[in-house]
């Protein structure tokens, strides 16, 4: 919990009296009812997610380690962090309000996220009315958007944003701060799919030629729960005309739902964008599928905040995939959620020979905050707020690499500039 993965956490699966990720999408999709998990009201249902952020966050208590579990008082001004008395307030303020206003948008945003799941978040979008290289990133995305105001107008006014504020047990912010948590959640919606077609760009891989296919390794919950089959049509939007693409979520985590079908065995369709998946792991499904050509060779592989970073175990388990992509020459994007983790990346990259041939700032990284569970008095973290692009080993004498006015940011790192900072190789 100490580490920077936001997302639906199995701390909260428990407060839900849910099992597993089925059992919550379950629950969102309808197929079963709330009252399965002792959830019967809406109020419920945010007040046990509330409770999941329940604790001191001076001493780290809990509220069963308190004498009255009712005595954490919530922070009045973020509505986001609790104290179990006057005195940790006291001790913790000089760290908090360092904090306190981004902290507020997080708590925001936690709860304004649930019109994702209704169905209100995202608003329609329009086809891009400029070349995908011409548009530099969210305030150039939004300038695209036709009728923008109406269209936040009428989910701030809508039915499910009422009833979140009926029952959230927190007094209802104003429309302005609404709006703007709706744009900040609308980026973190389409940040994946821009951040792909970032990638296509990059690598000059362009879909009005041919039919792509583009493998997600390492999908979890994150990018498959309660996914839809159209969550991806902002490419089509982004490329208008192109050839079909096809996502293949990989990954041990997959969740069950619309987008658990097998991947194609024949071209995309002309101008759609085809979701399909693997449960289980990315070396296991190249053997499998790849190999056997029961799923096409990837044109692209994405990789979502891997962790690969994190701990010993955990690149353990990526190792294969990674050096499977290396030797096989793969063109690679992988996102980080911060200049720390960009760092701690690239440094077991460059260790395994791997050919890195940029890194920087995503201009399609979400804008939403995210707060360290345990820690909320830390810096924010961004989904994608980062990418490194990778391509083979270390470089061959006479192979291509992507030029300048390829739309290229970023540069190629030494063991010794990782070692001394990353600073250099951002855009």
């Amino acid at each position: 919990m100490d580490r920077n993965v936001p997302g639906l956490s199995h701390v909260i699966l428990q407060k839900l009296n849910m099992k597993s990720y089925e059992d919550y999408k379950s629950a969102m999709d309808g197929r079963k009812s709330g009252s399965d998990f002792g959830i019967r009201t809406y109020f419920d249902m945010f007040q046990k997610m509330e409770d999941t952020f329940k604790f001191c966050v001076e001493c780290k208590k809990l509220p069963d380690a308190l004498p009255d579990p009712k005595s954490l008082r919530r922070c009045k001004r973020c509505q986001n962090v609790y104290y179990c008395g006057v005195t940790c307030q006291r001790a913790n303020w000089p760290l908090h309000k360092k904090f306190c206003k981004k902290l507020k948008l997080v708590a925001l945003d936690r709860l304004v996220e649930w019109l994702v799941f209704t169905g209100d978040i995202p608003f329609p979008t329009d086809t891009w009315t400029k070349p995908a290289w011409d548009v530099k990133g969210w305030e150039d995305w939004f300038s695209m958007q036709e009728q923008l105001e109406e269209k936040l107008g009428a989910i701030v006014a809508g039915r499910y944003m009422t009833l979140l504020w009926a029952n959230a047990g927190k007094p209802r912010p104003e429309d302005a701060e609404l709006r703007e948590s709706i744009r900040r959640l609308v980026t973190d919606f389409h940040s994946r799919p821009l951040t792909i077609g970032l990638g296509l760009q990059l690598f000059g891989i362009d879909p009005l030629t041919r039919p792509l296919t583009v493998h997600v390794v390492g999908a979890s919950h994150v990018e498959t729960l309660n996914t839809r089959l159209t969550d991806y049509d902002e490419l089509t939007r982004m490329f208008p005309g192109h050839q079909g693409m096809e996502m293949v979520m990989v990954g041990v985590d997959v969740v069950d739902g619309p987008i658990m079908r097998p991947p194609l065995t024949t071209l995309a369709p002309r101008g759609r964008v085809y979701l399909s998946s693997y449960k289980g792991l990315y070396h296991d499904f190249w053997e499998s599928h790849v190999e056997t050509k029961l799923a096409a060779p990837p044109d692209l592989v994405v990789g979502f905040h891997p962790g690969f970073h994190a701990c010993p175990d955990l690149l353990a388990g990526w190792l294969p995939t990674l050096l499977l992509l290396r030797d096989y020459r793969l063109p690679v994007l992988f996102t980080v959620y911060s200049e720390q983790e960009l760092k701690a990346s690239l440094q077991i990259l460059v260790e395994l020979e791997t050919h890195i041939v940029g890194y920087a700032s995503n201009p399609f990284a979400s804008l939403r905050p995210e707060q360290v569970y345990s820690s909320p008095n830390k810096p924010p973290v961004y989904c994608s707020s980062h990418y490194i692009a990778l391509l083979g080993a270390e470089a061959v004498p006479g192979t291509k690499e992507l030029e300048d006015d390829d739309g290229w940011q970023g540069g190629e790192p030494s063991a010794a500039a990782v070692a001394g900072g990353i600073a250099p190789g951002l855009g």
